[in-house]
């Protein structure tokens, strides 16, 4: 969901939702190998399954536009490649993350947060000890809300943890 103009929650589409779990799985994955899947590689993978993937439907499956894509062979061919259970892409009534997109996610969130706090440091070595203490404070406080739970990361503006 994301908040409307009044403030409350409007429904996202089937295609945004599924579009985000696509992009967990493809930021997942280029965490993990430390290079981005390509169209190529997602194509040749489906092919190996009998299934075929034009590049605009690719797109639009990842970036949320168009006819959601409801075919189970292709659903469950990207789970495969992913190493996912292929209920990741078909039920998309769950908020579970397979666990190993959740210790990916996780790793990166950590990994993220270490690179800020790094940064920080070598910038604001003039700052006094209080104000560092308060932007680790916040710092702190803001990875600990991301964290709360897929459905609060599947939420955001931008779907990144």
């Amino acid at each position: 969901m994301t908040a409307g103009r009044s403030g409350t929650p409007e429904p996202i589409s089937p295609q945004v939702a599924l579009a985000r779990r696509l992009n967990l799985l493809l930021d997942a994955a280029a965490e993990k190998r430390g290079t981005a899947v390509t169209f190529r590689e997602v194509k040749e993978k489906l092919a190996e399954h009998g299934v075929g993937m034009s590049r605009a439907r690719w797109f639009y499956m990842k970036d949320g536009t168009g006819a959601l894509v409801r075919d189970k062979r292709v659903l469950t061919a990207l789970c495969e490649m992913f190493d996912v259970d292929p209920s990741f892409l078909l039920d998309m009534d769950s908020d579970a993350l397979p666990e190993s997109i959740q210790a990916r996610l996780d790793f990166v969130r950590a990994l993220r947060a270490s690179r800020v706090q790094a940064f920080a440091a070598r910038t604001l070595a003039d700052v006094s000890p209080e104000t560092l203490h308060a932007i680790t404070e916040f710092l702190n406080r803001d990875i600990s809300a991301h964290a709360a739970g897929f459905s609060a990361r599947s939420d955001s503006e931008d779907g990144l943890p």
